[in-house]
């Protein structure tokens, strides 16, 4: 702890080589469980906006990229007028020069953030060497990083194995498997499907009749109210948004919505047509909403009743950005999963999903039941291997550990100061936060607020504030990003109620 206190003090007072300068934080305290200096009062030394975004401060040739986007690019996304052109670490640099503090990492992807030394030598060593070779045929790195899953989850807890089981291959067979995808949205359509094929073999078995016979009506789903899952049909249907949902109905059939933490209603949502259950430990894009331990403890044991597979989509909460390689390998083994989802941080940029299931999934799962051209291929694998290698490691867990408890005690000093315009309670573990506000037009305007100064954040459904930074920001990043965002929220506080 000591020396992470030390580290944090040099990166403090590290000077940045732009507009940011010198990295400093407010009037302090030494009063602190982090072993970091705590300020006693919110910052107020950025409220002067730094990187203007008005239209006048638009310059001709950004204004030139933007009009050729706009020309040329499908217009689904709102994006403010910057354009980005360089990021090293946890910093990016726009087209005019100006440094921004990303903590969003890519929307929770750049676990390594920006221009890492090592990710870019695999990715060069890799893509010169074998860069693509569809899954007719086998590469040496897929079956690495499937091993490297498995083995950690089996060591650190999740999908049914306690903290620190063994993990011997037994009659061929680790216990787990491993497809591999292209996107998160493509984990959750593979989860899915694996699921509905389980479902049509058990319905076979405890009905006697054949898995394609017409009758077959275990092929519900259950999700839940502020889920996020993807955007294309199947992951679509269980993501309960109408503002997403509605111009593509109809969804799949089947779909039932119910409320993330309602034990009671668990029975009544769950029964025995439902195939599959999937839910979010942490839900990210739907407001940083957890859920409790002994709720997804309930809802194993009733997706046990009932024979449906219990899939955890962990695609922003997973691979250690609460802290732990799953954010429900703290959560005892009977509430674990049958199916893990993942994809986000994986290759630090470089597309990729995944799909973890356990054998007792796996098993209907053969020759042709799916597949997929990119998926997998030599370069994913490889330069996952390499980020999961590297955030596995104790000494980069303890870090993020200790800095995200350095966030918590910022973010929680932030409820006491401004108990008018955010709720009571810092959303999340880790590092995936949210700060929740009782005024929903705020979230979008402190986004708006924080990036005209400098740094880079994220709503969260309509009412928080997402804090998903690189998993290995420093200290002093943090210190800085919470004094612009202090500053705002005091503009903010200042305004009539």
């Amino acid at each position: 702890m000591r020396a992470f206190a030390r580290r944090a003090q040099r990166t403090l007072v590290r000077p940045a080589r732009h507009s940011l300068g010198v990295r400093r934080m407010g009037t302090e305290s030494s009063s602190s469980g982090s072993g970091l200096p705590l300020p006693t009062g919110p910052s107020k030394r950025y409220t002067a906006v730094t990187h203007p975004e008005d239209p006048a401060s638009v310059t001709p040739s950004v204004k030139e990229l933007l009009d050729r986007s706009s020309a040329y690019i499908l217009p689904v996304y709102a994006r403010p007028p910057i354009v980005l052109a360089k990021g090293k670490g946890s910093y990016v640099w726009d087209v005019q020069g100006r440094q921004y503090l990303d903590f969003s990492s890519g929307i929770a992807v750049n676990a390594l953030g920006h221009g890492d030394e090592g990710v870019v030598e695999v990715m060069r060593t890799t893509a010169s060497t074998l860069l693509h070779t569809s899954n007719v045929y086998h590469h040496e790195y897929a079956g690495k990083l499937a091993e490297l899953l498995i083995t950690l989850t089996q060591t650190e807890g999740g999908l049914g194995w306690a903290p620190g089981s063994p993990h011997p291959v037994t009659n061929g067979t680790s216990g787990a498997k491993v497809f591999f995808a292209n996107s998160g949205t493509e984990a959750n359509e593979g989860a899915l499907k694996v699921a509905r094929k389980v479902g049509k073999e058990r319905w076979a078995k405890a009905t006697g009749k054949p898995w394609d016979d017409p009758s077959c009506d275990k092929f519900e789903i259950v999700c839940f109210e502020h889920g996020f899952h993807g955007r294309s049909m199947g992951a679509l249907s269980v993501t309960s948004n109408a503002k997403y949902q509605k111009p593509f109905v109809p969804l799949i059939p089947g779909v039932k919505v119910g409320q993330l933490n309602d034990t009671a209603a668990l029975e009544r949502f769950v029964g025995e047509k439902t195939c599959a259950v999937i839910v979010e430990p942490i839900q990210g894009e739907g407001g940083i909403n957890a859920a409790d331990v002994d709720w997804l403890r309930a809802l194993r044991k009733r997706c046990d009743e009932v024979g449906a597979v219990l899939i955890y989509d962990e695609i922003q909460c997973g691979l250690y950005r609460t802290g732990s390689l799953w954010a429900h390998s703290s959560v005892p083994a009977d509430g674990h999963p049958d199916i893990v989802t993942m994809a986000k941080p994986l290759a630090n940029g470089y597309p990729i999903g995944a799909v973890l299931m356990r054998d007792t999934i796996a098993e209907v799962m053969t020759t042709g039941t799916h597949g997929t051209t990119f998926g997998g291929s030599p370069l994913a694998c490889a330069l996952g291997y390499h980020v999961l290698s590297r955030v596995s490691d104790k000494t980069f867990v303890a870090n993020i550990r200790e800095t995200s408890d350095y966030l918590e005690e910022r973010l929680s000093l932030l409820t006491k100061w401004f108990p008018n315009i955010l709720d009571g309670k810092v959303r999340g573990r880790g590092l995936i936060r949210g700060l929740g506000f009782k005024d929903t037009s705020h979230p979008g305007r402190l986004v708006v607020m924080a990036r005209e100064r400098g740094v880079l954040l994220l709503t969260a459904g309509q009412d928080a504030v997402r804090l998903v930074p690189s998993l290995n920001i420093g200290a002093g990043e943090v210190g800085h990003a919470m004094d612009v965002v202090e500053s705002c929220l005091s503009i903010l506080d200042s305004e009539p109620q």
